[in-house]
């Protein structure tokens, strides 16, 4: 049984990450293909998989079409329940859907004024207070996590869930523009980024470069801190 997941530049593309890691961390067999995102052909290269418009899309072994990552993420709970997409503790399940449906829905001035980008640490960003009430919001729902798994540290609930994959990409936005979080949210954005697949993922994007890149940086920039 093997999917077909359609993504754009793994450098960029947020919503690709989610769904290329509810597949690759939990072991469900998949084919990659790279849609035009920056090229300019994403709509002719999604004709075929129709309504589908934006990435990441879902093409099911039976030929079924999925977009919309939370749709995804409960197609594939659905169709691999041994697979431990959720927390077992149905509390802590509850509280995984609540984090990534807000995480869906929410936290814009963070993704508008940060797009995910993978290259580097963006050094002298200065957050605005949107987004500050962004990191606030986030930091509360971290910490209300591990309080409910009874630790300090760690995944948010009892092992890797849907719930760290949808909030991957921020990490690596408060990482990478150098965002002000509390030690227990920056711990945990860099064992998000120390995932092994997370790392296969940032190391395939680097293959690729781009003369000029998307997105300007702050005032300087300096190393990514997983290599």
């Amino acid at each position: 049984m093997t999917y077909d997941l359609f993504i754009g530049d793994r450098t960029f593309s947020s919503w690709s990450l989610r769904g290329w890691l509810m597949l690759e961390n939990f072991g469900l067999a998949h084919r990659t293909h790279m849609v035009g995102l920056y090229a300019g052909t994403m709509a002719q290269d999604l004709a075929h998989l129709s309504p589908a418009r934006l990435v990441p899309v879902l093409q099911t072994p039976e030929g079924d079409v999925v977009g919309e990552s939370l749709a995804m993420a409960e197609t594939l709970a659905e169709r691999h329940p041994d697979a431990g997409l959720w927390p077992d503790d149905p509390s802590a399940r509850m509280r995984a859907r609540w984090l990534c449906a807000e995480m869906a829905s929410g936290f814009a001035a963070l993704r508008t004024e940060c797009p995910m980008q993978l290259q580097h640490v963006n050094t002298g960003f200065l957050a605005s207070d949107a987004v500050r009430g962004d990191l606030a919001r986030l930091q509360e729902l971290w910490k209300g996590a591990f309080e409910m798994a009874g630790r300090d540290d760690g995944w948010l609930f009892d092992r890797y869930c849907l719930a760290d994959v949808f909030f991957a990409p921020v990490a690596a936005r408060i990482i990478g523009y150098d965002l002000p979080v509390s030690k227990q949210a920056h711990a945990y954005c860099i064992r998000t980024l120390r995932d092994p697949a997370f790392r296969a993922w940032r190391a395939a994007g680097l293959e690729i470069t781009y003369d000029p890149f998307p997105y300007p940086a702050g005032t300087g920039t300096k190393t990514w801190p997983v290599g």
